[in-house]
Parts: C-alpha cells; sequence; structure tokens
C-alpha cells in the first residue's frame, strides 16, 4: 500500500504567497495517470494561485477560508464546503481575501505537471490584459513576482 502523509510532505512555496503539497502526482510516493490532487495553503489576506490556464480540467474545493474564484469572465466569493469546477483551457485564478489562511484541494486530470508551476517560479507567468485575457472587472490582481528563493 502506497500513503501521501501531509504532515511528511514538504511541498513547495510559491511567490504568490501559497505552499502547495502533491498528494497523487508531482513529488508524492502515489502517481495515477488519470488524475493529480494537491493541498494548497494560500496565506492569508492576498495569497493567490495566479491567473493562469491548462489543458486539464480542475476542481478547486475549499476546505477553510474565503477566496475569490476568477473563472474567465466571472468572478464570485467561496467559501469552507464549495467546490468549483474549471474547465479545461479556460483561465482561472483564486485570491485569499480572507484574514486567515485559506485551504483547498486541487484535483485536475489527466495528470502530469502544468506549467504555470515553473512560470510563477521563474517569473515568467503571463500577463492578465497583457499576454493573456485579462482578468473580471474588480478581480485582485495577478501576482507575477519572481521568486526570491
Amino acid at each position: 500500500m502506497i500513503i501521501a502523509d501531509l504532515g511528511k510532505i514538504e511541498g513547495r512555496r510559491y511567490p504568490a504567497r501559497r505552499r502547495t503539497q502533491n498528494l497523487v502526482g508531482g513529488a508524492s510516493p502515489i502517481q495515477a495517470a488519470n488524475f493529480s490532487i494537491g493541498n494548497v495553503v494560500l496565506d492569508a489576506n492576498g495569497g493567490q494561485v495566479p491567473w493562469h490556464n491548462q489543458q486539464q480540467e480542475e476542481v478547486y474545493f475549499v476546505i477553510e477560508g474565503t477566496g475569490e474564484m476568477c473563472l474567465g469572465e466571472e468572478r464570485q466569493i467561496v467559501t469552507a464546503g464549495q467546490a468549483a469546477y474549471i474547465p479545461s483551457g479556460v483561465f482561472h485564478q483564486l485570491t485569499n481575501v480572507g484574514e486567515t489562511p485559506l485551504r483547498m484541494l486541487y484535483c485536475y486530470g489527466p495528470a502530469g505537471d502544468v506549467a504555470h508551476w515553473k512560470q510563477e517560479l521563474s517569473g515568467t507567468l503571463p500577463v492578465a490584459g497583457v499576454d493573456v485575457p485579462p482578468l473580471p472587472p474588480g478581480a485582485c490582481p495577478q501576482c507575477t513576482e519572481k521568486s526570491k528563493e
């Protein structure tokens, strides 16, 4: 039996103020061909999964906290217990708008890395409204800063 234990998975910090731990796929001991799952903690007051898209379809499930979910031209507040479906190819962003950390799970399929992780670390994320479609009106700004690590 293969077990992935969040208490033993270091994960990675990203410039947009979040920590991601792969549960299935990536650096996890569990690998699957058809999906990847991870635990993400967005720092209070602005931690983010920046504006990006990917070929996989995906679901974000909020476990704790309050976030602003942007999906295509839509913007909505999401809270604990809610899941948001993200179709393949659609730009999306999740920003913690609360005073406490936001914890969520992502699940996407098929499995494999998504480009925005490496782009964010290298400071090469496409800029909303310049290189890629704009964020919905009134949305929190996209974090595109390069990692200082």
